[in-house]
């Protein structure tokens, strides 16, 4: 796959704009850029804004997912994850956390906080049927396939 430009505007100076931490990783470090530590009380949600601003190329996306260390050792996560940004949105890029342990967590200046893969998008043509095609699996949903 091919490299895409992805624009990115800092709005507040000490902003630390997305990067990937290995040559490998699929999800760029997403920054906190704010002027005072937040504290995140067991079970709260808190908006998290990272300081810059981004332009998309038409056809990609921004999902934002929670950070693997943050999740386990700390409990915090995203409660819409994956997120999505889209490719006409241009606001400030922020980041919903949520607590899920049982002790506050602290939020810092600087502390990345989540991460963020640009994926293609596509899009669907719908269609209204009467009737759709038969599966195995049928109806079935919710755990029908196994434990």
């Amino acid at each position: 796959m091919s490299n895409i430009v992805l624009q990115l505007k800092r709005i507040h100076a000490a902003a630390t704009l997305p990067n990937y931490q290995s040559q490998h990783a699929a999800g760029m470090d997403l920054c906190a850029c704010i002027e005072k530590d937040v504290l995140i009380g067991a079970g709260e949600i808190a908006r998290i804004s990272c300081g810059f601003a981004m332009a998309l190329p038409v056809g990609w996306e921004g999902q934002v997912r929670p950070r693997s260390g943050l999740a386990t050792n700390h409990g915090i996560g995203i409660p819409n994850s994956p997120g999505t940004i889209d490719s006409d949105y241009r606001g400030e890029v922020q980041v919903p956390l949520i607590n899920l342990s049982r002790v506050p967590f602290t939020v810092t200046h600087g502390m990345r906080i989540a991460q963020l893969v640009i994926a293609p998008v596509a899009r669907a043509v719908c269609q209204e049927v009467d009737e759709l095609s038969d599966t195995a699996r049928g109806t079935g949903g919710f755990g029908s396939t196994g434990h």
